[in-house]
């Protein structure tokens, strides 16, 4: 049986190298509209990320969990700030 840590880790890798080439090949004018969109997808990276610290399992998966609330609430936040400051250059 292959170690649960380990399959989670190259997960992560993976979906680090696949994140960075979809962002990467987005030009710059693309990229303040797009975010809007994504902090969908990043409301469900803290939806999961509060299930993972609830867990409780151990205190590694509680730390990690906490760790991953705090940055998908900061990238929330963030793009959310970045897309009203966009939409306020558009208004009279």
């Amino acid at each position: 049986m292959t170690d649960p840590i380990l399959v989670g880790l190259i997960i992560f890798v993976l979906a680090s190298f696949v994140g960075f080439e979809v962002i990467h090949k987005v030009p710059p004018t693309l990229h303040t509209p797009l975010m809007s969109g994504s902090n969908a997808i990043s409301g469900i990276a803290v939806i999961g990320a509060l299930l993972l610290a609830g867990s409780g399992h151990t205190t590694l998966t509680v730390v990690l969990g906490l760790m991953a609330t705090v940055l998908a609430t900061i990238n929330v936040v963030g793009g959310f700030l970045v897309t009203d400051r966009m939409l306020q250059m558009f208004k009279r």
